[in-house]
């Protein structure tokens, strides 16, 4: 089968002849349909980090497709969404409704082949339904893109409508954040240097925007709303992580969604006398996706404004290229079409 290869040199190579799976006992084969370009990949591509099977290695962890093989549950040609990662069903985590830290996960892409490819096996037992009123294609990206921030948005930092949230980095999963957010019914403010970024912010009901390259934030704040509730940092960077802790009020909570393995500088004096909480959001957990497939099939999860560009896996790098320069929130790979 055709797929798009990460190699040891940390490039992204078009393999004509990869070998196709072969699903075992409790998997199933899909056929491809969509596979988002998240951010993710650019850390195992640009950053070094290292993914659990050695390349190489298909990327890609953000799917849909079209069932290939028979299972017990999932019939050949059924439409599917495939989660980032699967989980045993059996640690402690699975066992406490925490199966997005399941002890024992796998995810696509990182420990197993992802889906930049033709086809792909996956365990049955994770494998979802996608409703027929979402677009495969468009739909992918709920497996990432969308169910992150929900899962960061409504089990993390359990939003109320009348908390004042504000949002560092809006880009393919910040912008998300801002959505799920504004949808709980909080205030939100969209924290970004693009303002192209802002703008769609606010068309995804964001109450606010700023931006901190242009207007001094905590002059901002002060000015317009004071502290904040709840920050989300969706950036990975030292100095942003920092500063979201900084707009914090009484009892305010610091969600940190992206990565970075770097220090970052924290007084705790705060946190100690404001009873703050700072805390981590990873993935989301599998009890969660039926609720988000039925927001986004209502409409009351915008996902047309989130997709830039759809590429054949010949085009994958140029998809890649776009991404790395912040030209888009998120393109998608259509591993059976040309284009």
């Amino acid at each position: 089968m055709k797929a798009a290869v990460l190699t040891e040199q940390g490039k992204i190579s078009i393999n004509e002849n990869y070998p196709a799976p072969v699903p075992d006992e409790g998997e199933i084969l899909v056929k491809v349909a969509a596979c988002g370009v998240c951010h993710t990949d650019l850390h195992y591509i640009d950053h070094g980090v290292p993914t659990f099977k050695k390349p190489p290695v298909i990327l890609g962890h953000e799917a849909a497709g079209i069932v290939a093989s028979e299972g017990k549950f999932f019939k050949e040609g059924d439409r599917v969404l495939l989660p980032p990662v699967f989980t045993c069903g059996k640690c402690r985590f699975c066992l406490s409704e925490r199966e997005n830290i399941c002890r024992n996960m796998v995810m696509l892409g990182n420990s197993i082949d992802g889906a930049f490819a033709e086809f792909i096996k996956v365990p049955e037992k994770d494998v979802i339904a996608m409703p027929d009123e979402i677009p495969l294609e468009d739909g992918c990206i709920i497996a990432d893109a969308i169910s992150t921030p929900y899962h960061a948005v409504i089990n993390r930092a359990k939003v109320k409508p009348y908390e004042r949230v504000i949002v560092f980095g809006c880009g393919g999963v910040g912008i998300n954040v801002v959505q799920i957010a504004a949808l709980a019914g909080a205030e939100v403010i969209a924290c970004d240097i693009d303002d192209k970024k802002l703008e769609l912010a606010k068309e995804l009901k964001a109450a606010l925007t700023v931006n901190p390259a242009k207007v001094d934030l905590k002059d901002f704040l002060k000015q317009n709303v004071g502290a904040v509730d709840i920050a989300f940092e969706v950036i990975g960077k030292p100095e942003t992580v920092e500063a979201a802790f900084k707009t914090l009020g009484k009892a305010g909570r610091l969600c940190v969604v992206g990565y970075t393995n770097r220090d970052i500088t924290i007084n705790p004096a705060k946190i100690m006398f404001f009873e703050q909480e700072i805390f981590g959001s990873i993935g989301c957990r599998p009890a969660d996706f039926p609720k988000i497939l039925d927001l986004v099939k209502d409409k009351k999860i915008n996902l047309d404004k989130l997709i830039a560009n759809k590429y054949g896996l010949d085009y994958i790098n140029t998809a890649f290229d776009e991404l790395r320069e912040s030209k888009v929130l998120r393109n998608i790979i259509l591993p059976g079409k040309k284009v």
